[in-house]
């Protein structure tokens, strides 16, 4: 067993010093460190400012979109209702020339 070393007041004053001299070292990286992580933040912050206002302009671009769908979705119904007209009419035409064929020819 190896004897044990006895510490001075001079030792122990020494001793204190370089601790506290480490850690002001310490908390001198650590300061700088919490800065860096503090200005990524503030660019992290910034980006989603930006994609926000991308954010936006899409939310304006899908409004117009949907708008025009609705549009033409009335165009359309309209269409179809002038179509489903049409048909009834050329039926219409049809049966009243068959009967009109079928008397002639009766």
């Amino acid at each position: 067993m190896m004897p044990r070393q006895n510490w001075t007041d001079e030792r122990l004053d020494h001793f204190e010093k370089r601790v506290e001299e480490r850690f002001d070292t310490f908390e001198g990286k650590v300061d700088e460190r919490f800065k860096r992580v503090d200005e990524r933040f503030t660019e992290v912050n910034e980006r989603f400012k930006q994609i926000d206002k991308r954010f936006e302009q899409v939310d304006k671009r899908l409004e117009r979109i949907e708008t025009s769908i609705c549009e033409m979705q009335g165009a359309l119904l309209s269409t179809q209702r002038v179509m489903v007209q049409g048909f009834i009419a050329i039926c219409t035409v049809m049966a009243g020339g068959f009967a009109a064929m079928a008397g002639v020819i009766s």
